[in-house]
């Protein structure tokens, strides 16, 4: 880079020739997360002195306890993604069905944006690695008014953009529009996200594993054989490997897409169909991962080509460094054809 500072927008907007659909457009929804984000990045930072954290007293969709950071993040990206015009519709794995937007002009917008407003809130209390999720498409619907729901439920090879924000000892937004993944660090000094990760590649093997272990006994057989196989010892093959699991979707992922690594969230007794939000969590990192050189499936297909049948739909994930999700696959393979 030369020692020159490029901010998130100057990048964006220099590398609008990628987007062959609206790229102004496309360029200003980008801009308003990176603005949403720095916002919320405020607000977590000061959590501890203000009045945010800790249950905010209702119960979510998934029957999760819902918390008060949670509702502000959800908050500020509605507000910031139905101000800009572009936006025709909005999902978040915090509301129940799809969020209409009602501003002027919403007949021409072109966009439709997906998102986890605040993937890792357990963590909130504990000042560990919490994050934002987004996942943009083209809208599909006509009409006189704004988008719908099926424009919601689209697979996740339509994404024309998605990628995350991690508010840890750094905050980090990574994105990609199709070509490629860059990383973009807060430098608070200036309040603008800066190129720090260019070109991220994760590496083909890796030696981290995430799964939770305390869901061991519940874990199909070949995931258990995957995870016995990550402990033996080898030396020719780098084995054991560590296993690293913080509970927060967007830091284990951030952490292994740099170090290479997998991460499993398989389908268990307690959720046969997997945990993880398809539309909210799993296809924005998997389309991510894959610009990166990385590989994502359910244990069996390819998430991308998963048809979304609902809004909160889940489903099981192998994510990360190409050859250790192949690895897994195979794995849990063998013992599928037993059943």
């Amino acid at each position: 880079m030369n020692g020159k500072i490029i901010t998130l927008n100057q990048f964006i907007i220099d590398r609008q020739n990628e987007f062959s659909y609206a790229s102004g457009e496309l360029s200003r929804l980008l801009s308003d997360i990176g603005t949403a984000s720095k916002i919320i990045n405020r607000e977590v930072n000061k959590a501890g002195l203000v009045n945010i954290l800790g249950d905010y007293g209702t119960i979510n969709v998934q029957g999760e306890e819902v918390k008060k950071l949670d509702i502000y993040a959800n908050e500020q990206l509605i507000a910031a993604l139905s101000s800009g015009g572009e936006c025709c519709v909005m999902g978040s794995e915090e509301n129940d069905d799809i969020i209409e937007v009602n501003t002027e002009g919403v007949e021409n917008a072109k966009y439709v944006v997906l998102f986890d407003p605040l993937d890792g809130s357990s963590n909130i209390d504990v000042n560990a690695s919490i994050g934002t999720i987004f996942s943009i498409y083209r809208r599909i619907s006509d009409g006189p008014k704004g988008g719908t729901v099926a424009d919601c439920l689209q697979d996740g090879t339509e994404q024309v953009a998605a990628g995350y924000v991690i508010y840890g000892s750094s905050t980090i937004l990574v994105y990609t529009t199709g070509h490629g993944v860059n990383g973009f660090t807060l430098d608070p000094s200036i309040g603008e996200f800066c190129l720090s990760h260019p070109d991220i590649q994760t590496p083909k093997d890796g030696k981290i594993y995430s799964i939770n272990e305390g869901n061991y006994a519940d874990f199909p057989e070949g995931v258990k054989q995957y995870i016995s196989y990550c402990k033996e010892k080898n030396s020719a093959e780098a084995r054991p490997y560590s296993s690293r699991y913080i509970g927060s979707f967007v830091a284990d992922f951030h952490r292994n897409l740099l170090k290479g690594g997998i991460f499993i969230y398989p389908p268990t007794a307690k959720t046969p169909n997997g945990k993880l939000r398809l539309v909210y969590e799993v296809n924005p990192l998997a389309f991510l991962i894959e610009q990166a050189g990385g590989r994502a499936t359910d244990g069996k297909q390819r998430v991308l080509e998963i048809s979304p049948n609902a809004l909160h739909m889940r489903v099981p994930l192998f994510i990360g460094s190409e050859n250790m999700v192949k690895k897994a696959e195979a794995f849990f393979a063998v013992e599928a054809e037993k059943v």
